[in-house]
């Protein structure tokens, strides 16, 4: 039995809920290559429940569950791995999303909206994540250049601004090229935003204003060249720009709501 319960909490169980406790218990080794659809769909309930059911447990989710079943039963090999990877992701994510602060994604938020110009630096895979980032941030009207190019780089980041902002995007936070962009705009008053999964104490991190930093697993599964995932960083990116189109919406609904008082105002 993988989930105990005593009788008092039994008793404030839905009976869907002690319908999903029941499947799980006496189909353990089947669970670990099941989706949480899957549980659903066995017990005629709904993903929602199911999470919800096994949270009440004191479960962090349906990933935990699954991986805690696989190092406790003798289930195939393959199920094994595939579950070993999918924690590694539920990982990266969690305690990248936890150990990032509300007051530092708002203060990200606050130099991007106040500079009047965007250098977005990144080299090798991490290229994609910023290509990502720089467009999102296109679509919401700002002022974004996006480069990896290291000749092309170092240009740039000579002639910015003390009103420009400077982004750069490393998984290390030691890349050179990086650094070396990073002190030419920092030697000329631009502010220097790092997003990045190396430690404060890298180079990149100390010459930042201001640093968001997500956590990299230390298993590496392509190890003959830099292939590291870029999920952590992907996830800081997302949070900061889906907060700005968050944001965006707000000030139009508002200025909407002005605009529309004032019609009320005057011409009714």
């Amino acid at each position: 039995m993988l989930i105990k319960i005593d009788h008092d909490f039994h008793e404030h169980l839905t009976e869907t809920e002690k319908k999903v406790i029941a499947f799980i218990n006496s189909n353990t080794e089947k669970i670990s290559s099941m989706s949480i659809s899957d549980v659903a769909e066995a017990t005629y309930s709904s993903p929602a429940t199911v999470s919800r059911t096994i949270k009440k447990c004191g479960f962090s989710g349906f990933a935990e569950l699954r991986y805690l079943i696989t190092q406790e039963t003798d289930v195939h090999k393959d199920s094994i791995n595939v579950n070993e990877i999918f924690n590694k992701s539920l990982m990266e994510v969690t305690q990248t999303i936890e150990q990032l602060s509300i007051e530092t994604i708002l203060a990200v938020v606050r130099e991007i909206c106040q500079a009047k110009r965007i250098y977005l630096l990144s080299r090798g895979l991490t290229e994609h994540v910023a290509e990502e980032f720089a467009l999102k941030l296109q679509l919401q009207g700002f002022h974004v250049f996006a480069n990896s190019d290291p000749s092309i780089m170092q240009d740039m980041t000579r002639r910015v601004k003390n009103q420009e902002l400077v982004i750069i995007f490393s998984l290390s936070g030691k890349t050179p090229e990086l650094l070396t962009a990073a002190e030419n705009a920092a030697s000329l008053g631009a502010r220097i935003v790092t997003i990045t999964c190396g430690s404060p104490d890298t180079p990149l991190a100390r010459i930042a204003h201001l640093t968001a930093y997500g956590f990299k697993h230390s298993h590496v599964a392509i190890k003959n060249v830099d292939a590291t995932s870029r999920l952590p960083i992907y996830v800081i990116s997302r949070i900061i720009s889906d907060y700005l189109a968050k944001r965006q919406d707000e000030e139009r609904e508002k200025a909407a709501r002005k605009e529309a008082a004032y019609r009320r105002e005057h011409y009714f």
